[in-house]
């Protein structure tokens, strides 16, 4: 079921007028209501995963319970690894089995070895890499002592698999999600009105912005061999855009939807394109993932703590994790190879911190020096995801020399279809205006004149945006 679907818009408010319905009666029942929504959620995309999902929720829920009960540290320890490698098990043999194989099979073919290995013919879960997460988080916060285990297995499952965030996110803790999970709630006029605006908002993201810059970035990529180099540095930026308006709109729809049943759900994007340079961007892209690695990876291999050199090496490893985890490709490991590189400098100069607050805070335009500084990081950014993108290295290599080439014969290039061309770009223009103007809110739909700014958002998304067929989030896939 997807968010940008009519299924969904169905699907939501029968959920929220039951849940709010059953609220005056009981807790238990109202979490209970959430988890079979959920469940139904996600058996909508292949029922089958559905037990896959429940086998994950019941290991760590048992794991949990069992390192608090043990009685030394070599059972809690036992227990602990099981669910690590469990989990990690899972996740490796259906995401990242298929990959090892080919490579491996490459390398030996590269020495004269001719091997065939047998390969998964699966589909990915769709979600499994945020509930494996989720899940982890869970327990290695019970193995170092900051959480108690939750007994309650219908509070603990819908901790995993609340339907909002259940397959893109954000990636939850348990010291965040499972007190709101546990406590009553009630019903809050202003906090539905501005998830409703939140979930505008993301929707104008996705169908307006996201899935028309999806045209163009798609046939340009699909054909970047006979493009000119105007139409190479267009098409990379349609997909920064793309990427952005895909999964920062899903996100917000998420956080909205949350907000209708009473729950807050960890901020995912904060204006990433605004950033001033590398490490801001990753303060303010993917906040959970990032956040997730910084306390479950990097702190624990010693940070920052360290002398120059095991700093230099956490951050590649972070980076290099972080790439890992988005697909089992060569590109995503590049892709955060080179983010490692553009981290470097700041590293080394100690500079990784220094903007730390709101871009030209209070004013209209920011100094030539801000501006400069997040073009450079935006131009950054983008050519790193040219090798997102790209289905191999060599296609995204080839991408980049035919765009630094310079070869332009002053026409642009948009193959057989000319959807809004100029017009989209003026629209691209102003919705970075718009968000250039809110960057100090959560979302731009809200303050003065709010009704007017729905009103309007919500027209354009019928007048532009995508609806011959709803498009999957790009996210799904990771």
């Amino acid at each position: 079921m997807l968010f940008n679907s009519l299924s969904f818009l169905l699907f939501l408010p029968i959920v929220f007028t039951l849940y709010w319905w059953i609220n005056k009666r009981s807790l238990q029942l109202q979490n209970f209501l959430l988890l079979l929504a959920s469940y139904f959620f996600y058996a909508c995309w292949d029922w089958r995963f559905l037990f896959l999902l429940l086998f994950s929720t019941a290991l760590d829920y048992f794991t949990g319970i069992k390192m608090e009960e043990a009685k030394n540290k070599g059972n809690k320890k036992l227990w602990f690894w099981l669910s690590v490698i469990v989990n990690l098990g899972f996740l490796g043999v259906f995401k990242y089995y298929n990959f090892f194989a080919d490579s491996f099979a490459t390398a030996l073919s590269g020495l004269g070895i001719q091997a065939n290995f047998w390969t998964l013919k699966v589909i990915l879960p769709v979600g499994i890499s945020f509930y494996t997460f989720h899940g982890l988080s869970y327990v290695i916060d019970i193995y170092k002592g900051r959480i108690q285990a939750e007994r309650n297995i219908i509070t603990y499952s819908l901790f995993v698999g609340y339907f909002p965030l259940l397959v893109a996110g954000p990636i939850e803790r348990a010291t965040h999600l499972l007190p709101q999970i546990k406590k009553k709630r009630h019903f809050d006029y202003s906090m539905a009105i501005d998830g409703v605006h939140q979930i505008i908002w993301g929707l104008f993201k996705k169908v307006v912005i996201a899935d028309n810059c999806a045209l163009y970035a798609n046939a340009i990529f699909d054909h970047y061999e006979s493009m000119n180099s105007v139409s190479l540095f267009l098409g990379a930026i349609y997909f920064a855009f793309q990427i952005y308006g895909d999964f920062s709109g899903y996100s917000d729809i998420a956080l909205g939807t949350s907000k209708l049943f009473g729950v807050d759900l960890l901020r995912n994007f904060n204006y990433p394109y605004f950033s001033r340079d590398i490490a801001e961007f990753w303060r303010r892209w993917h906040i959970s993932l990032s956040s997730w690695f910084r306390d479950y990876l990097y702190i624990p291999l010693g940070g920052s703590q360290g002398g120059m050199m095991l700093k230099i090496r956490n951050t590649f490893i972070i980076f290099l994790v972080s790439g890992f985890w988005h697909g089992a490709n060569w590109t995503f490991i590049v892709w955060g190879a080179l983010h490692a590189v553009y981290f470097l400098p700041l590293l080394i100069t100690q500079n990784n911190r220094n903007n730390l607050d709101i871009v030209a805070k209070g004013k209209t335009l920011p100094t030539l020096k801000e501006f400069a500084s997040m073009l450079l990081t935006f131009g950054l950014t983008t050519l790193a995801w040219i090798f997102f993108r790209a289905k191999t290295v060599s296609e995204a290599s080839v991408y980049i020399k035919n765009m630094l080439s310079f070869n332009f014969d002053g026409k642009i290039q948009f193959l057989d279809f000319d959807r809004y061309a100029i017009e989209f770009l003026l629209i691209l223009g102003l919705f970075i205006g718009i968000e250039w103007s809110s960057r100090e809110k959560e979302h731009p739909i809200s303050g003065r004149f709010t009704t007017l700014k729905a009103l309007a958002i919500l027209t354009a998304i019928l007048i532009l945006g995508v609806f011959s067929s709803p498009s999957n989030f790009i996210y799904f896939q990771f």
